[in-house]
């Protein structure tokens, strides 16, 4: 139906033809002018102009009878050119009472919801305001019939699902999907932003397509600026960038550490530790000094591509060359087309740093890293990182424990596998043996900030690890443990069978019982067992860690799901809480544990289609040079923060084009591409926020 309002929606008459200049930042609509509200519908909603502080924006307050409520804004005259452009941008403000999720879906005639349009979404706490972005997808990846297989990102062709035309643009959706309840949020004016940069690599750029990766392990059929054309080509870069790292060797100011040496002096421990200064969360450097670690992970990782069944992919393959062999190999595939198998594999990144240092690049290449890596205003070597390059102990850097060898919980899950049975004797030893192998290296080195410990686990809800201990066989020790807490509390079966309403007949027919119980009569006992669990986590990780390292930090183990009775956990025995936080800032980051800790981000990134990669990252960007702006905002966004003590890019250098092994990631998220040429743009913001690094966090 039509809005039902007196002055409604306006919209800018503005029309561009395929030729037309490119305007900035043109409006779309304009709230604050008379429209036909003929050019306007509803469904399950209602909307009206309103005034409000930032000036005049829609406001429509929906249902949630139908399962899409919300408004649909007609293009005047029946269609949009936005070819010039690369998103729109629609600023929303939650004005409800209940978080809400907006989407916004941009048509071409024909429209279905998974062709002829793109869709993006922004997730709102009541009250919080932000922009809704949503990219003007117009290609898409190819698998050429079968012919690419094992990668996250192809190269592209135009159309295909999720995508549009730009040049034929008819109308934009902003909705809810299945809301549970009503809510209200307001639109101001929508915007084109952004200027188009196409993918580097399309299938349709050569025929015959095959091989299309050089020698170097690049896209074949393109060139781009930084592009390795020779052997010849790479022996002047680095000649080039000697030059360079000598004419810029790092922020002035800092300490050996990267600490502030012209800031405040706090005591000096010989190791480093936090401190909470007026009313800001730090890391103090060995040496006394205020330290924000802003760092780099992965460095010096030689991440394997499959071969195996790609012979055609490759032009002038170098694994085949005597000194090239110890490249070559094979490696565990969790996830994709390989998975659950160990193909022959092959390291581009290896060839090309003895292609560019020579034989001894093993012991020339650490000291160009450390180089690099002040030179770029970055101070930590994080983790992931390669050990030799670290005990060189030029730059402060992370180590990590791991529970790997551990009995997992049989009836939990999780993306990277399931969560390690914390009550199994099997989890400390596993922790002991992981910390043993630290003594005379990392444990006791004042350069070492601590240890994170797993990374990403299936922490899932606050009933997770309580109901994947229930669906576990009777002989998990995690099940036993939970099933010798209900029997304390509730001493007879039946007062359990009471509360959870089941009709267990035993103890031991509960222990039997793989069954999951209603999460909400069981709730309480549910996340009561969760905290214990997790709270067993983190309490042996920590012992295990100061047993070895006593004056090291114990960093958390990067979040990247996580509930608020893990978080609450973390707090109470870690050092510092770490997340893995792939968005693009983190000033209204807000920690859901419950305590004022410090935290840290272990790892971020942002990449772009560009340069000759097929896939992003995790959080796409248009350009090199949106990329480095990005970056710096990021990493801003953070020192602003009251909380985080630093901030850990993943990862050091791009992973293959063609994808590393374990789980097909082929990602352009690197400070150095393939061939260790440094993106240039993202050095150059890396540097500028080194220099500037411990004014911002002042907040000066």
């Amino acid at each position: 139906m039509k809005l039902t309002t007196t002055r409604m929606i306006v919209l800018l008459a503005c029309f561009w033809t395929a030729g037309a200049a490119r305007a900035a930042d043109p409006i779309l609509f304009d709230f604050g002018l008379p429209f036909d509200g003929g050019q306007v519908t509803t469904q399950d909603a209602q909307a009206s102009v309103v005034k409000s502080v930032t000036g005049t924006v829609l406001r429509v307050t929906t249902g949630h009878q139908q399962s899409w409520p919300g408004v649909t804004l007609r293009a005047p005259g029946g269609r949009w050119d936005l070819s010039a452009f690369g998103s729109l941008a629609l600023p929303v403000k939650n004005s409800g009472t209940n978080k809400v999720t907006v989407s916004c879906r941009v048509d071409n005639p024909g429209a279905d919801g998974k062709t002829n349009c793109v869709t993006a979404s922004i997730t709102l706490d009541p009250g919080q305001s932000d922009t809704l972005k949503v990219p003007l997808t117009r290609a898409s990846g190819s698998k050429l019939g079968g012919k690419l297989f094992g990668l996250r990102g192809y190269p592209v062709a135009s159309g295909g699902a999720g995508t549009v035309d730009p040049k034929n643009l008819a109308q934009l959706l902003i909705f809810l999907t299945q809301p549970k309840a009503d809510h209200a949020f307001e639109v101001g004016n929508v915007r084109a932003i952004g200027s188009y940069t196409p993918p580097t690599a399309w299938v349709t750029d050569a025929d015959p397509f095959f091989p299309f990766i050089d020698t170097f392990g690049q896209y074949k059929h393109k060139a781009w600026p930084g592009k390795t054309k020779s052997l010849d080509d790479l022996a002047a870069k680095r000649a080039q960038e000697a030059k360079d790292l000598a004419a810029q060797p790092g922020p002035e100011g800092w300490d050996k550490y990267g600490g502030w040496a012209a800031g405040p002096q706090l005591k000096a421990t010989g190791f480093f530790r936090t401190e909470k200064i007026e009313g800001k969360w730090w890391l103090v450097d060995p040496d006394g000094r205020l330290f924000f670690s802003q760092g780099i992970d992965c460095v010096r990782m030689l991440d394997n591509t499959p071969i195996e069944e790609r012979a055609s992919w490759f032009e002038d393959f170098p694994g085949a060359r005597p000194e090239f062999q110890e490249f070559l190999g094979s490696g565990y595939a969790l996830h994709g087309y390989y998975a659950g198998r160990t193909p022959k594999c092959f390291s581009f990144t290896g060839a090309n740093l003895v292609r560019k240092y020579g034989p001894d690049w093993r012991k020339v290449y650490p000291e160009v890293i450390h180089q690099r890596l002040r030179s770029w205003g970055l101070n930590t070597i994080a983790n992931w990182s390669d050990e030799g390059t670290r005990l060189l102990r030029r730059t402060p850097y992370t180590d990590a424990v791991g529970s790997g060898r551990t009995q997992m919980m049989e009836g939990s899950e999780g993306y990277w596998g399931k969560f390690p049975d914390v009550f199994d004797p099997s989890f400390t030893e596993s922790l002991r043996r992981s910390m043993a192998v630290k003594s005379g290296k990392s444990a006791g080195d004042p350069w070492c900030l601590g240890y994170f410990s797993d990374n990403e686990m299936a922490w899932g809800d606050e009933f997770s690890l309580a109901l994947g201990a229930l669906k576990s066989p009777s002989e998990q020790a995690a099940k036993q443990a939970l099933v010798a807490d209900l029997k304390a509390k509730y001493g007879d079966i039946a007062k359990l069978n009471e509360v959870w309403g089941t009709a267990h007949a035993s103890w031991d027919a509960l222990l039997q019982s793989r069954d999951a119980p209603d999460r909400q009569k069981a709730g309480d006992d549910l996340k009561a067992f969760y905290t214990r669990t997790a709270e067993q986590y983190f309490r042996t990780v920590r012992d295990t860690i100061k047993a070895v390292a006593p004056n090291q930090l114990y960093l958390g183990c990067r979040f990247a799901w996580v509930n608020p009775l893990a978080a609450a956990a973390a707090a109470k025995y870690c050092d510092v809480v770490s997340y893995n936080l792939y968005q693009r800032g983190v000033a209204d980051f807000q920690f859901n544990g419950g305590a004022d800790v410090p935290l840290m981000i272990g790892e971020f990134h942002f990449g772009a289609l560009d340069r000759g990669m097929f896939h992003t990252g995790l959080v796409p960007v248009a350009s090199q040079e949106a990329r480095a702006q990005t970056y710096q905002d990021y990493v801003r966004s953070a020192l602003r923060h009251p909380q985080f003590v630093g901030c850990h890019w993943f990862q050091y250098q791009d992973e293959p084009a063609t994808g590393r092994v374990y789980d097909e990631e082929n990602y352009q998220i690197g400070f150095v591409d393939v061939a260790d040429t440094p993106y240039r743009e993202t050095i150059d913001a890396s540097r500028q926020v080194g220099k500037t690094l411990y004014s911002t966090r002042l907040g000066k």
